[in-house]
């Protein structure tokens, strides 16, 4: 039987169609990826059965938001991410998902499968947002909850006319190639009757002739000639780099090999942890203010004279410029060029530091900042307070690079004081800057430890989260379980939300001293160990890297006494609590910020 392609386009146009399902499965795998993260449900069965097969795998989630989340951690390790869901029920979970890619430009294709086209517009479906009794038929609220929050959103069609094929594959394409190359989420409804349906082939090309014609904007050669006369007057200049640097791997590579080449110091905002080895000597860190390692921001603010700023935010946000404190000495020092991209892929950017890489420049005489070494003793207890010094003392000795995984809350603000070494997946620490819910930090971690594990790298996964964080989410352990996935967790327990803490009310206990994580944790499959002293964590920890195997716990027990808060907490709880218009935290911030001294703060 002649079908209407064929009798339209010939034999062998007809001979060339596929299906849906087979070109979104041949794209998704075209931009290097071969796992999607999801939930299943009826009006996604087919498209699970077209993705499910030849080398694509679609692998299971808790939840839907966790789902979401594990599409963003793999955004940010792999370059794109993919999450698939079924309708409504399971596409608006992750709404919250999306706002985090949003937020923090990621680049995570959010499919969902849907109703049929001969199904809509005829009665009410069961997954649809509408009680029974409604006098309207509200068939596209996900895609407009998704638009709402600026997300380019759309419900693939099929065929319109006669013998000519739809173009929903390709349409799919355009929305891949729209996240990966503006590096923002997209929202995609998928037409059950449509995965098995023919569609128009396409002919896919490669990933490095996406970016479009060659850069229209004029003027890289004055801004390059500029940063060098200015960098050639400098004697301590600085690079500060943020998130656009941090994204793309090729920028990273670029800038290293220009401050090494020349001996200039490199810092990164918050916003950009994570993308380089800061144990390098030229490497100062984070700077963020006030909130700074007291030798990074002594060395930048007494001694830098020109700073080149490289892809920093280009909306100052808070959390990026020291919470509009009035202390980030970078935010408004006068000498220094700020370069932000402004095409896809940072193609502008990448040319500067092309340059900048062969200028005529003669090396700077750079000397690091001493850090004096930590003061305690190992019998000491340990918390937040010294955290960071103590992970970062037994990472002088390990032969392997560990990617730090931080919840939102006190571990995520206590792990800047981390200086995480170079790792083989290209990142050593990967959080949301708390825009999401809590409860990143196991999806993350888990796909963390599945890269770490496809890539063959030695890496190692460190979550540190306290208990109100780690009940958000501990229901994703059961996929390190199944898949035996080696993960670290540092669980700072004290049974309550400590950050911005405002009171003594039900809602700030989060936990119960009843409740029991290490028996949880065997339930797991894993092992555990309360530890309360320096010594006791040193050790357990250093264990858990080596061997490397299963779930590890460590539960240590957290005091409220202020002594015991690393001291980015001790300055963010009181800033919070003086923006909150409490009047003796008023006035202590205002002495605090007359005086300057991070370290008189109790």
């Amino acid at each position: 039987m002649i079908t209407p392609y064929e009798q339209n386009f010939g034999a062998e146009y007809q001979h060339l169609m596929v299906s849906l399902g087979q070109e979104m499965r041949r794209i998704i795998r075209h931009f290097g990826v071969d796992s999607l993260y999801g939930v299943g449900g009826d009006f996604a069965a087919n498209l699970i059965a077209a993705l499910d097969r030849e080398g694509l795998t679609v692998s299971p989630a808790s939840n839907e938001m966790h789902a979401g989340f594990c599409a963003c951690a793999q955004a940010e390790l792999e370059g794109i991410g993919f999450c698939l869901t079924t309708y409504t029920v399971g596409s608006l979970p992750c709404v919250t998902a999306a706002a985090l890619a949003k937020t923090e430009g990621l680049p995570v294709v959010f499919i969902s499968g849907a109703p049929g086209e001969d199904e809509v517009y005829q009665s009410s479906i069961h997954h649809m947002v509408q009680p029974g009794n409604s006098w309207r038929a509200e068939y596209d609220a996900a895609l407009h909850a998704f638009a709402a929050i600026g997300i380019r959103s759309e419900r693939l069609q099929g065929d319109r006319a006669r013998g000519q094929p739809n173009i929903s594959a390709y349409r799919f394409f355009e929305l891949v190639k729209h996240a990966w190359l503006h590096r923002e989420p997209v929202f995609i409804e998928v037409p059950r009757n449509l995965i098995f349906a023919l569609t128009q082939p396409l002919s896919l090309p490669a990933l490095e002739h996406l970016h479009g014609p060659e850069l229209v904007f004029a003027g890289l050669t004055p801004i390059l000639e500029t940063i060098v006369q200015k960098l050639r007057r400098a004697r301590a200049p600085l690079v500060y780099f943020g998130v656009q640097v941090r994204r793309n791997p090729q920028l990273t590579r670029h800038m290293h090999a220009f401050c090494h080449r020349f001996r200039i110091p490199y810092v990164s905002d918050w916003f950009a942890k994570g993308a380089v080895d800061e144990s390098d000597p030229l490497c100062l860190g984070t700077y963020n203010g006030v909130f700074s390692d007291a030798a990074t921001r002594n060395y930048i603010e007494s001694r830098t004279d020109y700073v080149l700023d490289l892809g920093s935010s280009i909306i100052p946000q808070d959390t990026a410029s020291a919470f509009h404190t009035g202390t980030h000495f970078i935010a408004d020092f006068g000498n220094k060029t700020v370069v932000k991209s402004t095409v896809p892929r940072e193609a502008d950017l990448i040319r500067v530091l092309e340059g900048l890489i062969h200028a005529d420049l003669v090396a700077y005489d750079f000397v690091a900042p001493i850090r004096p070494p930590p003061k305690w003793v190992p019998e000491a207890g340990f918390d937040f307070n010294v955290l960071a010094d103590t992970i970062n003392q037994v990472q002088t000795t390990q032969t392997f690079g560990t990617v730090f995984v931080p919840e939102v809350g006190n571990s995520f603000f206590a792990s800047f004081g981390l200086r995480p070494k170079a790792s083989e997946i290209g990142f050593n620490w990967l959080a949301n800057p708390w825009y999401a819910a809590m409860g990143t930090s196991l999806p993350y971690a888990r796909v963390t430890a599945e890269s770490v594990r496809r890539r063959l790298a030695s890496d190692r996964t460190v979550v540190i989260t306290g208990d109100g964080g780690f009940h958000f989410q501990l229901n994703e352990l059961i996929h390190f379980q199944k898949q035996s996935l080696p993960v670290t967790i540092v669980y700072m327990r004290n049974d309550i939300f400590h950050l911005g803490k405002g009171g003594d009310g039900p809602i700030y206990h989060c936990s119960t001293g009843a409740f029991d994580v290490l028996q949880l944790v065997r339930a797991y499959g894993g092992e555990g160990r309360r530890c309360a002293t320096i010594a006791e964590f040193t050790a357990y920890y250093s264990d858990c890297l080596q061997q490397n195997e299963g779930i590890r716990l460590i539960e240590v027990p957290c005091s409220l006494d202020p002594q015991h808060q690393c001291r980015e907490i001790t300055l963010l709880n009181l800033y919070i609590k003086s923006r909150n218009g409490d009047p003796q935290a008023i006035l202590q911030w205002e002495a605090f910020t007359r005086v300057g001294d991070p370290l008189s703060v109790t």
